[in-house]
């Protein structure tokens, strides 16, 4: 294979992102002259750094992690201009050259992580104004964000190459095999564990610990692998260290809660966000309101957050004129500014929110149910409904000794609590594969919520096997690297 590719040091100084060409994992080669001149002051590893965050909002990253979380799941369905590929991914119809299966913009934001871990200690020796510490630091946000990504192929795919130098030479060998989920996994741990020790708890300003990895952010992605890996203790321990911060509370639930938390963003609930502006906006309003892709399902209304009908006053604060509008099914998250006013298609600059302090608390409370605690998790569950004065309607009567039972009641509230924010097929699927796959029914019911009358019998038969719930290999890669092979289920 033929990985020549053209480079030059304005595109590192930029973005350190995406690339024109080609080639299998769309890596960039870093050596020649951005070698040779770039690493050499902390300012250039400063800009390194926020290289790897400008690879995050790159198209079509953000786009994909959006589709990934919701497309089979139970909250979308397909809008006015819905395109094949989407709507191949809702009615389980999905083949190897479905674009959704594109994993190349996830592996050259890999990249840019792998080349300031691999280039960025080089700086040592050539400024004596940067300090270890500070390194550190830098190393461990590129640490978090490749694990945090790694963590997002691993659940959406299953097994894939695990690339962990940057390309940094075009004579260097790109054909490269699989690697198992659990050793993906396994290194996502080792990844977030040393990150942990080299991240900083903050900044000094709100903007930056929102929008850079922290130490609380690590342990938020720790907390999330540990749920998938069924390691229970440490999954409670990770939320535990942010929960005992103190640093992040619930915004409350009053007149100025969806423009605090949604609208400015950044705020006193927030981990992590993915900073879009004006500069660089998200993909949500043209995918949304102006073409109409997808809306929500009909069930987000009528089950998920219920009506009132006898008193409007009296709602969800999570539904209606927040996650959606009730009228038509629109998602409005991404585009309200309040109940009534939406950004215009110029100012579509909503955050993507990668994890909230609700979530820190939901996870524990998953955790442990599974461990026979399910009163606890009962009681994280009525804090968030009591802040968001959900409905009657909505609750569900469990006994705590009721594990599935419980299950359920957290999935039914995580679904109001992140309607649209990419989350319902992973969830789905963390909790359905557990225990060797003992709630099958949680994907198989998804079926008929928004899969097409004509695809339901044919897409019950495939998700009944395990190895449909991961996308296939896109073809692309299959044929520009011989040493990968199709996940199973396509072959």
């Amino acid at each position: 294979m033929n990985i020549k590719v053209k480079f030059s040091v304005v595109l590192l100084l930029v973005t350190l992102c995406s690339t024109s060409c080609n080639k299998y994992l769309s890596l960039e080669p870093q050596d020649g002259i951005i070698r040779q001149n770039f690493w050499k002051t902390k300012e250039q590893l400063k800009a390194a750094v926020n290289g790897c965050y400008a690879g995050m909002l790159a198209d079509p990253l953000v786009e994909n992690l959006f589709l990934w979380g919701e497309l089979r799941g139970d909250m979308l369905t397909a809008g006015t201009f819905v395109r094949n590929a989407e709507l191949n991914v809702i009615n389980v119809n999905i083949a190897s050259t479905n674009t959704i299966a594109d994993w190349s913009i996830i592996y050259k934001a890999i990249n840019n992580c792998n080349t300031v871990l691999d280039f960025g200690p080089d700086v040592l020796k050539y400024d004596n104004t940067l300090t270890q510490s500070v390194l550190n630091g830098y190393l461990g946000e590129a640490l978090a964000l490749r694990g945090l990504l790694y963590f997002y192929l691993a659940r959406s795919f299953g097994d894939v190459p695990l690339k962990l130098t940057s390309t940094s030479s075009d004579d260097e060998n790109l054909e490269i095999p699989k690697s198992t989920q659990q050793q993906v996994f396994d290194q996502i741990i080792k990844d977030l564990k040393q990150a942990e020790q080299y991240t900083f708890t903050t900044y000094g300003n709100r903007n930056d610990d929102k929008g850079r990895i922290t130490r609380y952010t690590v342990n938020a992605i720790l907390a999330d692998v540990y749920l998938w890996l069924d390691k229970y203790d440490d999954c409670i321990k990770a939320c535990d260290y942010i929960i005992n911060s103190n640093q992040f509370v619930l915004v409350p639930g009053d007149s100025n809660w969806f423009g605090t938390l949604y609208y400015q963003g950044n705020s006193n609930e927030s981990l992590f966000e993915l900073q879009f502006n004006q500069n660089k906006q998200n993909p949500f309003y043209d995918m949304l309101i102006g073409t109409k892709r997808f809306r929500a399902a009909l069930r987000v209304t009528a089950e998920v957050f219920t009506q009132d009908f006898f008193d409007i006053t009296n709602f969800d604060i999570r539904g209606n004129d927040a996650s959606l509008k009730f009228n038509d099914g629109t998602i409005y998250k991404y585009q309200g500014i309040n109940a009534t006013s939406s950004r215009p298609q110029g100012a579509s600059i909503a955050h993507w929110f990668v994890y909230r302090y609700p979530e820190v608390l939901l996870m524990k409370a998953e955790a442990q149910n599974q461990q026979g605690n399910g009163q606890a998790a009962l009681n994280v569950i009525e804090t968030l409904r009591t802040r968001a004065n959900a409905l009657p309607g909505s609750a569900m009567v469990v006994d705590p000794t009721d594990k599935n039972g419980v299950t359920d009641y957290l999935l039914a509230e995580r679904a109001r609590e992140f309607a649209f924010e990419g989350k319902r097929w992973y969830d789905l699927l963390r909790n359905a594969r557990r225990n060797n796959y003992e709630r099958l029914d949680l994907i198989l019911d998804v079926v008929p919520t928004t899969t097409a009358d004509e695809y339901q019998q044919a897409a019950i038969v495939k998700l009944r096997d395990k190895r449909s719930h991961y996308f296939p290999i896109f073809l692309y890669e299959l044929q520009t690297n011989k040493a990968l092979v199709q996940n199973p289920f396509y072959q």
